[in-house]
């Protein structure tokens, strides 16, 4: 709880409400034995309802799900701190807003819903797209056949990935799961109505999540995840739960989508393309153009990368979209007003309408 070198508290937080961060204690056995002997109301390791320090605030610091905080003037009666200091992360999430993760277990469903493969492509694209390692375990492997597994973990062995297949509800294969979560901080991703909720009940009882059942009208699941939580796994490491989405956006920059698709990579490894800015589309002696199962939802999402960044580019740019207009004469304050559309909106001049005038007059005669 009390680091040994510095005498500071440290802790991670591990759920952020408001202005309030509630953080959990490092558990060190000689200090924290001895307070918990005091306050054996405390859970263990301490959690503490935390503010954070109005330097911080100043200083633009902010304080995220994940983060190693360093906490003074702990109240332990009345379970409250301070944070006063956020350590150096070593990695960071924007979407969900979370620190120091290392790796992101995407969970989807084999059946009820339906496994789509261009959905669970563009999961793992954006899961590849953090730079953390991915985990990839399929649920509800009770519902299908071991011949229908084995097909599905072929597939998926090409796009460079080897599954877990689970079964929350029969206990299959969730203690493997588990093994790869140990001591680390993991994100647990997917699409609603596969069971995430599920899995996270089954691996910490102390989670107790609402589950949200399948929709039948649209085979999707309903969400069931508000916020960002992080929760301690009974042989060490923490598991965010994060609050479910359908499409994640395909907001990366388009040149390096393509790294993040291991078959392509592969390819990459062993040749090059003729040209340094390859898109990968119809450029002569590119070494990734081919017959891979995937290339065609690599288009789509170029396709879809592509778009984002030109409605990037016209935001960075005022001028593309806008004209300076001077606020007042003479004054020398201008702002900028939106554009009106080319020949659209604007104004027939005088000496154009004189010249249709004088036209009309000489057709009458």
């Amino acid at each position: 709880m009390t680091d040994a070198a510095t005498g500071q508290l440290l802790g991670t937080v591990v759920a952020v409400q408001a202005n309030f961060y509630r953080v959990q204690l490092d558990q060190k056995q000689g200090e924290m034995r001895e307070m918990n002997d005091r306050d054996s109301h405390l859970p263990y390791p301490p959690l503490l309802l935390c503010t954070r320090r109005t330097r911080l605030k100043k200083i633009g610091q902010q304080v995220m799900v994940g983060d190693r905080v360093v906490v003074e003037e702990p109240d332990w009666a009345g379970g409250r701190g301070a944070i006063a200091e956020v350590l150096p992360r070593h990695s960071e999430l924007d979407r969900p807003a979370i620190a120091n993760v290392n790796q992101i277990l995407l969970v989807f469903a084999v059946a009820d819903p339906p496994l789509e493969p261009y959905q669970l492509s563009r999961f793992l694209i954006k899961a590849e797209s953090t730079g953390l390692d991915v985990l990839l375990c399929l649920n509800k492997s009770d519902l299908i056949s071991e011949p229908e597994q084995q097909k599905v973990s072929d597939r998926l062995l090409g796009w460079g990935y080897q599954p877990i297949f689970i079964s929350v509800k029969d206990g299959i294969n969730t203690e493997q799961a588990a093994r790869y979560l140990s001591n680390k901080i993991t994100v647990i991703a997917g699409p609603s109505g596969v069971g995430k909720s599920s899995l996270i009940n089954t691996l910490i009882d102390s989670a107790k999540l609402r589950v949200g059942e399948v929709s039948g009208k649209l085979a999707r699941g309903r969400h069931t995840t508000r916020h960002i939580e992080l929760f301690e796994l009974p042989k060490g490491g923490l598991l965010a739960d994060t609050p479910g989405f359908n499409q994640p956006d395909m907001d990366c920059i388009p040149e390096e989508l393509i790294h993040y698709f291991p078959e392509a990579r592969k390819r990459l490894a062993v040749a090059s393309c003729r040209f340094s800015d390859c898109l990968h589309r119809d450029e002569p002696e590119c070494a990734v153009r081919g017959d891979w199962e995937r290339y065609e939802h690599y288009l789509e999402f170029l396709d879809a990368a592509i778009a984002h960044q030109t409605q990037l580019h016209e935001q960075a740019d005022p001028e593309s979209t806008m004209k300076l207009k001077s606020k007042s004469k003479g004054k020398g304050q201008s702002q900028y007003e939106p554009k009106l559309e080319s020949k659209k909106y604007r104004r027939i001049s005088r000496k154009t309408q004189l010249q249709d005038l004088q036209e009309l007059y000489r057709d009458e005669e």
